[in-house]
């Protein structure tokens, strides 16, 4: 397991994850409305997940090469670990780490080991060099923001946009779970005001983002489950209907709210394009008979400050003829 992105600000050492220079539990996920993280020990997290032996590759091991973590991998095997953690502090881990698991059948990891395998895999030919990968398809459609996530980025995010967009404070809609759990209206008003944002040029932003007293007051309410649950539904069914009714460029941020987004539209496969920000990418999904669907989806944590209001400029750049 690799979850480290150096590029990110998130590292892995001696098992405990940071992000930046705060141990996990401390940098704003302790707050998380479904996933709350107390504890940045991931081989302590994870071994209280799996039945099997958890253990660890340090960084003292990185350190001497690749070779040397297949050995540690090797002497865990034999003492019965069946999941590594794996220290990571810089790019250079990664690629050691990239090295050693090039052949193996399954690993998991963030975007850092996603993006230093290819090299390992072209090195053995299993990948051709590819022109202007980041290119995508020239965008078409309206532009709108859905957000879920309640980390300290993204809400920096949804004020951010809501200060510097020309509507200001009306260029937003805050979903309430609250007034979600009593029937459609809540619902049917957000939706009203999504249609009218996009008529009058969008982008518009429809967010349940909210600071951590607003959530444990829904979830003491509706419980954790079905709090989390009436967004996601809302997000899902809200990009389901403004996809269709011409939306074409779609920034979702949250990963259950991207993947309740991702399952409402039916989306199968993603054109990988490039990067907004460290780790999050525009992509495109095919569609039959007309453009493809741009989509950003976007973890709670990531992104700049500036991430909601600059995002679709990116995705110009990287659609304009002779640019990649």
């Amino acid at each position: 397991m690799v979850p480290a992105f150096p590029a990110n600000g998130r590292t892995v050492y001696q098992g405990h994850l940071f992000v930046g220079d705060r141990l996990l539990n401390d940098s704003g996920m302790q707050h998380h409305p479904l996933t709350p993280m107390t504890d940045a020990d991931l081989v302590r997290v994870l071994g209280r997940q799996t039945p099997n032996a958890v253990g660890l590759a340090s960084h003292e091991v990185l350190a001497r090469g690749s070779a040397a973590v297949c050995d540690q991998f090797e002497a865990l095997a034999t003492h019965g670990v069946r999941h590594v953690i794996c220290d990571t502090l810089n790019e250079g881990d990664l690629e050691v780490l990239a090295e050693a698991v090039v052949e193996f059948p399954l690993v998991t990891g963030g975007s850092g080991l996603g993006q230093a395998l290819p090299e390992q895999y072209r090195r053995r030919g299993w990948l051709a060099e590819v022109a202007e990968p980041g290119r995508l398809v020239p965008a078409e459609g309206s532009a709108i923001v859905l957000s879920g996530s309640c980390s300290r980025a993204t809400l920096g995010q949804v004020a951010h946009f809501l200060e510097h967009h020309p509507r200001g404070q009306q260029a937003g809609f805050a979903l309430d779970p609250l007034q979600l759990a009593e029937g459609e209206t809540h619902f049917e008003m957000a939706l009203d005001f999504a249609r009218e944002g996009l008529a009058e040029g969008g982008p518009v932003l429809v967010y349940a983002s909210a600071d951590p007293a607003r959530v444990k007051a829904a979830q003491e309410a509706l419980g954790m489950a079905r709090a989390g649950e009436l967004v996601e539904q809302a997000l899902g069914q809200l990009a389901n209907t403004l996809v269709a009714e011409g939306v074409g460029r779609l920034l979702v941020a949250g990963g259950e709210s991207s993947g309740a987004v991702v399952s409402a539209l039916g989306i199968r496969q993603l054109r990988i394009g490039g990067q907004i920000d460290p780790g999050v990418p525009w992509t495109q999904a095919p569609r039959v008979g007309g453009a493809p669907l741009s989509l950003a989806l976007k973890s709670g944590n990531f992104g700049g400050q500036d991430f909601f209001t600059r995002a679709f400029a990116v995705l110009d750049e990287l659609t304009v003829e002779g640019r990649a």
